[in-house]
């Protein structure tokens, strides 16, 4: 645990993190190429090579038998636990649901907005050391909400080519219509382009690792993705009288997620003395600040995923919080309940991309189509400003195009 001040070069390169190596983004760009040329073969090689798991190509897909089996493997009453978690999180992607828009003048010219959800998204749920059970239901349960019609999940297999039960059970609950047992890089290209086995779907959601990250960055255009979201964050405001026991709490539990990065910013040496004591021996920042203004500054400028406000008031000093994923107010509200249970989705931007990615949202489900309608009338009135722009232009037969109407 080391102490720095708001001046630290180490701070300063906190702020310009994100970099992926060459050699990873080479990588990924040949594991993308072959899945968009070779399609299922290529996935199978390359689950070979990194998974250590030779699947066979007519079973990618997660089948009706494997689903049903999954319920005989997890606890008897981890299906009731999940009553709450599923009605918070549908309560509140529910209360997004926007109305169409229409502005209609007195010249019968109607102008608006219609708000389509997306025919088909992948969702990513990475393995690892712990299946992210939660992962899937903080992104299926708004794209459900949203209308998504064809929903398609991905995760690693484990050494024997099965996936999690648990993942499947939640999944299943959830009525996900499709998963298959890949991950990886070449999960992503499968997605983004489609083989034989996998239909291509038109927006990727999910955290991953650095391949998968790089993976969804190379495939944008293809296809959409939700965002480009790297190891976990936690930042923590504090000052002299914020609670100790919380602090070094919530850092441990960040300090679970290896890789993940976790900064405490306080403007009193004191209790940033007292922390580095009870944290001797994990790795994370505590950053000493002149006053509290300077502390979200940095805040503003790191732009974490997580950020607590452990100070009495820490409303006064929301406003002041320009750049963050997701903040968690108060001695309270720990960002294991935003984890699992609040209602907002913990898929969020990391790497400093909340100064200008958004947390998951229901619109992220959903494309939106401009509808115009124009009477004579209405058309006649704009005629000669719209004029003055096509030629400006050089466009005339823009302008014919109107004048034809009103000739």
């Amino acid at each position: 645990m080391k102490i720095i001040y708001s001046n630290s070069k180490k701070l300063f390169r906190i702020y310009n993190r994100g970099f992926i190596s060459r050699r990873i983004q080479e990588k990924v760009r040949r594991i993308v190429e072959d899945v968009r040329v070779f399609g299922d073969e290529a996935v199978i090689r390359y689950t070979k090579k990194y998974d250590k798991v030779k699947l066979n190509p007519k079973h990618l897909r997660i089948s009706e038998i494997e689903i049903s089996a999954a319920y005989q493997n997890i606890s008897p009453d981890f299906v009731n636990s999940l009553k709450v978690i599923f009605e918070n999180i549908k309560r509140f992607y529910t209360r997004q649901i926007k109305k169409h828009f229409k502005l209609k003048d007195s010249d019968n010219v109607c102008l608006g907005e219609r708000y389509q959800p997306l025919h088909s998204v992948g969702i990513y749920i990475p393995a690892g050391t712990a299946p992210l059970v939660s992962t899937v239901y903080m992104t299926v349960i708004p794209a459900k909400v949203a209308g998504v019609k064809r929903i398609v999940l991905v995760s690693p297999p484990d050494k024997n080519g099965n996936i999690n039960p648990y993942i499947l059970v939640v999944a299943d609950l959830l009525k996900v219509d499709e998963i298959y047992r890949i991950g990886g890089a070449q999960a992503i290209a499968a997605l983004a382009f489609g083989t034989k086995s996998i239909n291509r779907v038109d927006k990727i959601f999910g955290p991953g690792n650095l391949y998968v990250t790089e993976a969804k960055r190379q495939v944008f255009g293809f296809v959409d993705v939700d965002m480009l979201a790297g190891p976990t964050e936690l930042v923590i405001v504090a000052n002299r009288f914020s609670n100790t026991d919380f602090i070094v709490a919530d850092f441990k539990a960040q300090a679970e997620h290896n890789g993940g990065l976790c900064i405490i910013i306080t403007d009193s040496r004191r209790k940033a003395r007292e922390i580095k004591t009870e944290l001797e021996g994990y790795n994370g920042y505590i950053v000493i600040t002149k006053n509290l203004s300077e502390a979200f500054d940095v805040v503003n400028r790191i732009a974490p995923e997580h950020l607590e406000i452990l100070l009495k008031n820490p409303l006064r000093w929301l406003k002041r919080v320009m750049n963050a994923s997701a903040v968690f107010l108060g001695p309270w509200t720990p960002v294991a309940v935003g984890d699992y249970i609040a209602g907002p989705s913990h898929v969020l931007p990391t790497q400093g991309t909340a100064r200008f990615f958004s947390a998951i949202s229901i619109f992220d489900f959903m494309k939106c189509i401009h509808i115009i309608s124009y009477s004579k009338k209405g058309l006649e009135k704009i005629k000669d400003p719209l004029a003055r722009i096509a030629s400006l232009e050089g466009l005339k037969q823009h302008l014919e195009s109107v004048s034809i109407r009103l000739s």
